[in-house]
């Protein structure tokens, strides 16, 4: 009788706990940033959406667990599951969307010829493992050009929650996609909050963000055999300071922000809007292009 007792009070207790964690995890999602497009983009007919991903986690039940039980951005804000990541790779396809390279999409722009139709363009972040194993197969499958940001000191590490490809694996990648792939810098090892802060946005680091990035392209250099003309900010934006530094270097084409939006013309590049795809944000950015321009 007592373990019966005692077995009911377990089963209640753990009850209890699951129901007291799935009310914070909605909790948490439910105040979350909205990364869904803008209504006044939505009316935008012309343009280039540059998509930005992180992590493309396999859907195998540890990670569906995982997911179930945490709210934690990596797993939400900043994961899209591979079977959702094919379905949207093919979405692009059966809609006929012309997916560019951000090379491409500096070149059309600095036409200076108005944007006539809707493009996408595919970036990625931080370039971990999940990136390597399951994304980029997938994009090759469709011949997709698309762009990874590399935090060029830190590759084969484990932070944030994620274990970083490491250069033998990037380079072996880069060998296998062809001219698909384009590398840009993500910092060399500035990819930190500091109080929440991004390390590289504080003033008493500027110093040390101007020799990071110089780091970073010579990492670059001795690595491909070349600087990269992409920067791609951490955490999504830089100040004023920053911002002017960055624009003002020559090897510079394109500066990526997390600013919500379309890109329209060249005036973009130095602050290129990109849409961070998860499931929230995802069936805003196929309405806008499944719109007829």
């Amino acid at each position: 009788m007592r373990k019966w007792i005692l077995g009911i009070i377990i089963v209640v207790f753990l009850g209890l706990i699951a129901i007291n964690v799935k009310k914070n995890i909605k909790f948490e999602l439910g105040n979350r940033e909205n990364y869904a497009l803008a209504a006044k983009d939505q009316k935008i007919k012309n343009g280039i959406m540059v998509l930005c991903y992180h992590r493309i986690l396999n859907d195998n039940l540890a990670v569906k667990t995982v997911q179930a039980v945490s709210p934690n951005n990596q797993l939400h804000a900043y994961n899209v599951n591979l079977s959702d990541f094919k379905v949207q790779m093919n979405d692009l396809e059966r809609q006929h969307i012309k997916v560019i390279s951000t090379s491409e999409m500096v070149k059309m722009l600095k036409s200076n010829q108005p944007v006539r139709g809707k493009y996408v363009v595919l970036t990625f972040d931080d370039v971990d493992r999940t990136f390597a194993e399951n994304a980029a197969p997938v994009m090759k499958q469709h011949h997709y050009p698309y762009t990874a940001s590399i935090i060029t000191g830190t590759t084969g590490e484990y932070i944030g929650g994620e274990q970083l490809a490491t250069w033998p694996q990037i380079l072996k990648l880069r060998k296998s996609a062809g001219n698909l792939l384009e590398l840009g810098v993500h910092t060399n090892n500035m990819h930190y909050l500091i109080h929440g802060t991004p390390a590289f946005n504080l003033r008493k680091n500027y110093t040390r963000f101007k020799a990071d990035f110089a780091t970073s392209q010579k990492v670059m250099l001795a690595k491909t055999g070349k600087v990269s003309p992409i920067f791609t900010y951490p955490y999504g934006s830089g100040t004023p300071q920053v911002e002017n530094f960055l624009m003002a270097q020559p090897s510079l084409n394109v500066i990526y922000t997390l600013n919500n939006g379309i890109v329209t013309s060249a005036q973009n590049l130095s602050l290129t809007p990109r849409m961070i795809v998860n499931t929230d944000s995802w069936p805003s950015i196929n309405r806008w292009l499944a719109t007829k321009a």
